[in-house]
């Protein structure tokens, strides 16, 4: 696949849900299931990098599986409220630059 951008995952995601999905679960459905995704990379992070374990006949971890779960929600999300993530995220971005241009420099937990 080539690269993909923000708005041309938001159509895909888009025309996905308008054929095989059918139509967007609410708004609220849609809150509820990107809790359950982020849940369950919370889930997998604390056996991958923390220190409980996977069950013995667990099967085999895919945090790439469960982050893409989570961006396929937001990108649900975002379509349904009229969110371009393009925009949002330059302005996130601008945001956090502008923010914490000095602040992590100076954290001495960063830089110590």
């Amino acid at each position: 696949m080539d690269a993909l951008t923000l708005k041309a995952y938001q159509e895909m995601i888009d025309r996905w849900v308008r054929t095989v999905g059918v139509r967007y679960f609410s708004e609220l459905t849609n809150t509820a299931i990107l809790m359950e995704e982020v849940g369950e990379v919370a889930r997998l992070m604390a056996r991958l990098y923390g220190d409980q374990s996977f069950k013995p006949d667990a099967p085999p971890p895919d945090l790439a599986d469960e982050l893409a779960d989570v961006l396929f929600v937001v990108g649900c999300i975002a379509n349904q409220t009229g969110i371009d993530l393009t925009a949002a995220v330059a302005r996130n971005f601008a945001k956090k630059t502008e923010r914490d241009r000095e602040r992590h420099r100076n954290n001495p937990k960063l830089t110590g």
